[in-house]
């Protein structure tokens, strides 16, 4: 089951390293402006994103695979039914540990790959939200 509880939120917000895949260099739209919001509050954002070079003044990868940091969280603003081959992507890494999807955006199935491969989920939430009403 996707996590719901408030102690479990709280932990994954205090993991460091966010990629951001469907990260925005658009200011207004929401995957531009919560990214924006991790970073200002000490996250390290990843931004990942095919149609950008650079996003926040740090180099955009093309896909979670492209990613040579190390992944604590990854935090999808793509649309629903993409969300089975970002889980897939991440599934192949060894370093990801949460895969965390905002605000309506939910794939169930992949979902339950996720956590039978370990992995936690979140589903449906956005984590600016989130780390105003637990953290911030």
């Amino acid at each position: 089951m996707p996590v719901e509880d408030d102690e479990t939120l709280r932990e994954i917000l205090n993991r460091r390293t966010i990629a951001v895949v469907g990260c925005s260099s658009t200011p207004g739209k929401a995957a531009h402006g919560v990214p924006k919001y991790l970073l200002e509050h000490g996250y390290d954002v990843i931004p990942v994103n095919p149609f950008a070079d650079e996003i926040f003044d740090r180099p955009a990868a093309d896909s979670l695979s492209d990613v040579d940091e190390r992944i604590d969280v990854v935090c999808v603003f793509r649309p629903s039914e993409e969300v089975s081959g970002i889980v897939d992507e991440a599934l192949e890494r060894d370093d990801v540990d949460v895969v965390w999807t905002q605000l309506g955006i939910v794939d169930d199935e992949a979902a339950t790959r996720a956590e039978d491969a370990g992995k936690t989920v979140v589903q449906d939430r956005c984590m600016k939200v989130e780390h105003r009403r637990l953290v911030a």
